[in-house]
């Protein structure tokens, strides 16, 4: 039975005795009836039965009966069901700029066919090709598919990549007429070759990238500076997508900083260079960058907060929301306790591909239809474990999105 901030358990005594009685701490408590039920398979209890204090005396000390209730775990900032169905329904139409690198992933399917003559590889008769938003384009794709408003500044290569990408954003709602044509670069392209019997789930067997950095063109510069410039003021929030590949640059930051309306939050996700962009609200760094941004390994909640906060100061950033795979996610904010949400869903994926577009998008969506950044990580999370279930660069809908709050179990309502 909880009572204030401990439990009471009663365990048989020996034979001829009466049962104990133990006291444990509440959050103890939780711990292991969390760890309890997963092992039995069956999902925790959302929440435990109020009680009220047993008053002093009845075997709980005074000063532990006075205290208030703890928060559930995994739960210090009580994310309301209900206020996060509200924020979803508020996704459509809030205008989201999306600065990054615009990537194009093209699937190659094929079926085993023999193993080769001429080296120990598998040769794969040709079935059809997929061509899906990748990198930063694909965060433009789950803002699409959440029903937002997109506004890409980007840049393409004048070749086939180049036009294959910009027709694939088209499909999923995305208008391109901002996105610059360069003369001369290369479309970044991720080429995936997935083999599988006919009618059978594809795997993927190899993968060769088509890479190019857009330089110091002074020309493409101008006009991606330009087009930041022009198209900020209308927008609700902010993501910079960085894969390397030269699109974002700290002079096309500070332009998106000056002529976004005043309170508009920046949100970023940098591959290499993280630590050296300015004036951003928040960043979103998985377990390795933030591992390379500290300079440690990570290990525990407690080292994934600190080195958080770390990485927050440095930015001179409201938060940081650290993504970590299996052991899901955690936000740290300007003077307020870490959070720590588990991992949505399984820690068993299916594919890990694009997860990290998911979860920015996600997040800066949620900040730009009103959530605190809370409430945004915790829709972020729940994001990036719905498309980490799906094969290949995913996206996911509002209703699997309001499904998952539902499911939640870290969820009050």
């Amino acid at each position: 039975m909880f009572v204030g901030d401990s439990c009471a358990l009663s365990v048989g005594g020996r034979l001829g005795q009466p049962p104990q009685r133990l006291v444990f701490p509440r959050r103890a408590m939780a711990r292991f009836l969390q760890l309890h039920h997963a092992l039995a398979g069956r999902p925790c209890a959302r929440r435990a039965t109020k009680v009220k204090a047993a008053p002093t005396g009845a075997g709980l000390p005074s000063d532990l009966a006075a205290r208030p209730a703890v928060a559930p775990l995994y739960n210090p900032a009580m994310l309301e069901r209900a206020a996060l169905h509200a924020l979803i329904d508020a996704f459509p139409h809030r205008r989201v700029l999306v600065y990054g690198d615009a990537v194009l992933d093209r699937f190659i399917l094929g079926t085993p066919k023999r193993i080769s003559r001429e080296a120990p590889v598998i040769i794969l008769r040709w079935e059809g090709e997929r061509c899906v938003p990748g990198g930063g384009s694909n965060a433009m794709a789950n803002l699409a598919a959440l029903g937002g408003e997109v506004v890409p500044v980007s840049a393409v290569g004048d070749d086939e990549a180049g036009r294959a990408l910009l027709v694939a954003l088209e499909q999923v709602g995305v208008s391109t007429g901002s996105i610059i044509v360069a003369p001369g670069y290369r479309t970044v392209t991720k080429v995936r070759l997935l083999g599988g019997g006919a009618g059978s789930l594809k795997h993927q067997m190899a993968r060769y990238d088509i890479e190019d950095w857009l330089g110091d063109d002074d020309a493409v510069r101008k006009r991606l500076h330009a087009t930041l410039t022009g198209l900020a003021p209308s927008c609700a929030a902010a993501a910079i997508s960085d894969y390397g590949y030269g699109v974002v640059d700290a002079g096309g930051v500070a332009a998106l900083r000056h002529q976004l309306p005043v309170g508009t939050r920046i949100v970023a996700d940098s591959r290499f260079g993280l630590q050296e962009l300015r004036g951003i609200d928040g960043a979103t760094p998985n377990l390795e960058e933030l591992e390379a941004a500290a300079g440690r390994a990570l290990h525990s909640d407690a080292e994934v907060a600190a080195a958080a906060e770390e990485l927050r100061r440095h930015l001179g950033a409201s938060f940081i929301v650290a993504t970590r795979g299996r052991e899901g996610l955690t936000l740290v904010q300007e003077e307020e306790n870490p959070l720590h949400l588990p991992v949505y869903g399984t820690d068993q994926v299916a594919d890990v591909t694009g997860a990290g577009d998911t979860v920015l998008a996600t997040l800066t969506l949620a900040l730009a239809a009103g959530a605190s950044p809370a409430q945004g990580a915790a829709l972020a999370n729940l994001a990036g474990g719905i498309v980490v279930m799906k094969h290949g660069t995913a996206t996911l809908t509002r209703p699997e999105l309001h499904r998952a709050v539902e499911a939640a179990t870290f969820l009050h309502d």
